[in-house]
C-alpha cells in the first residue's frame, strides 16, 4: 500500500517527450487502487462505528432501564420495609394491649377469687360458731339428762 511519503519521493524517469506515460500510468493505476481500498476500509469502518454506536445506545438505554428498576425495585424494598415496620409495630402495640388486658382480666379474677375466699371462711366461721353452739345445747341437755336420771333415782 502506498504512503504519502511514497507519493512524495516517487520520481519519474524523463522520457522522449517528458515522463514516461506507462510509469505515470502504472502509478497512477497504483494509486487509485490503494485510494479505492482506503476509502473501501473507511466506508467499512464508518459502518463499523454506526454499529457500535448503535450498540453503545442500545446498552446506555438497558442501562437507563436497569437503573430506573434497582430505582423502583429499591423504593418498593423500602415500601415493604416501612409497611412490614408499621405491621410490626400494630402487632407489639396489640400484644401490650392483650397482655394488658389479661393482666386486668387476672386481676379482676384473683380479687373474685379473694372475694369468694373470705366468704366461704365467714361461712366456716359461723359454720363453727353454730357447731359449738348445737354441740353445747346438745352437752346441755345430756348434761341435764344425767341429773334428771340422778334425780329419779334418789326419788
Amino acid at each position: 500500500m502506498l504512503t504519502p511519503l511514497d507519493i512524495h519521493n516517487k520520481e519519474f524517469h524523463k522520457g522522449f517527450r517528458g515522463y514516461s506515460e506507462v510509469e505515470v500510468d502504472e502509478f497512477l493505476d497504483q494509486v487509485v487502487r490503494d485510494f479505492e481500498e482506503v476509502l473501501r476500509e473507511n466506508a467499512d469502518r464508518k459502518a463499523r462505528i454506526e454499529e457500535l454506536e448503535a450498540k453503545v445506545g442500545q446498552y446506555r438505554a438497558m442501562e437507563e432501564t436497569l437503573n430506573n428498576t434497582l430505582i423502583v425495585a429499591q423504593q418498593a424494598a423500602d415500601e415493604v420495609r416501612a409497611s412490614a415496620h408499621k405491621e410490626a409495630d400494630l402487632i407489639v402495640e396489640r400484644a401490650k394491649f392483650d397482655a394488658a388486658k389479661m393482666g386486668d382480666d387476672a386481676l379482676q379474677k384473683t380479687r373474685g377469687a379473694q372475694l369468694e375466699y373470705e366468704g366461704v371462711r365467714k361461712q366456716v366461721q359461723v359454720f363453727k360458731i353454730r357447731m359449738k353452739a348445737l354441740v353445747k345445747s346438745y352437752m346441755d341437755i345430756l348434761e341435764g339428762t344425767e341429773e334428771d336420771i340422778e334425780a329419779t333415782k334418789v326419788v
